[in-house]
């Protein structure tokens, strides 16, 4: 047996788990270290336990709906009406300080987003509302020439401040890992990849200002809640999710 070989076979294979190209074992778990450190999984891999619709107690199934599958949960292309089909999902439990990990994959065209500060108590006809990190493909989809200065880009704080994201976001089609991290002083920043492409300080004068130049202006203290759900939403076109783990920070 040439041992020499199999050492060689054995580090390449780490390498592709060290990069992420790895099978669905490696997904919607979380290590030991993780454990300790307080991580936990919004989503297990094989059911939507933890999760229900943003507008009902229980999880959406209609057609075209939300899909479990491989590991992923996929909400399926419709006719790419914003929350008019299946509908939006929240996780049943709420936050405050925490940081948040998701993988995502978009397909062409497509639009979603992760929101978080989510309360329901805002009479929506559409999405529900809450801040959100913004999940696009900015090359095709037309929200991300609206909004003001970029603001509705992938990995932006959605129509309030812009993403500077050069170099770190994958092709259409790959996975890219999307980070939110709210710090109990309320300091939030957005992550793609690895890298911080944004920074705020949620309930500043600032913040303020951004949402008074914003679509959110309507609603009485927007992303001010002291806590509230994740959302996943559901923007009419296919986009899966994986590996969302989140902990919560004192």
């Amino acid at each position: 047996m040439n041992f020499k070989w199999l050492y060689k076979l054995s580090i390449c294979a780490g390498l592709l788990v060290a990069l992420g190209g790895t099978t669905n074992a490696q997904t919607n778990t979380l290590s030991s270290k993780e454990k300790k450190q307080g991580w936990k999984l919004l989503f297990d891999g094989k059911t939507s336990k933890g999760w229900r619709s943003a507008k009902a107690e229980t999880f959406p199934t209609g057609v075209n709906g939300w899909i479990i599958k491989d590991g992923t949960l996929t909400i399926q292309a419709s006719n790419g009406a914003e929350s008019k089909n299946a509908g939006d999902i929240v996780t049943t439990g709420e936050y405050g300080a925490f940081e948040l990990s998701f993988d995502f994959k978009l397909t062409r065209g497509a639009n979603s987003g992760v929101k978080y500060f989510v309360t329901l108590q805002e009479n929506s006809n559409a999405s529900a509302i809450g801040l959100e990190y913004q999940v696009l493909d900015d090359e095709v989809h037309p929200d991300a020439k609206l909004g003001r200065d970029g603001n509705r880009t992938l990995a932006s704080l959605y129509d309030l401040k812009t993403s500077n994201k050069t170099g770190a976001t994958k092709p259409i089609g790959e996975w890219n890992t999307g980070k939110v991290i709210v710090y109990p002083n309320n300091h939030v920043e957005h992550w793609l990849n690895g890298v911080k492409v944004l920074e705020y300080e949620r309930g500043s004068d600032e913040f303020r200002k951004l949402v008074q130049m914003s679509k959110h202006k309507i609603w009485k203290n927007f992303g001010e809640a002291p806590k509230g759900h994740i959302l996943l939403q559901d923007h009419g076109n296919e986009v899966s999710y994986r590996n969302i783990k989140i902990k919560e920070l004192k």
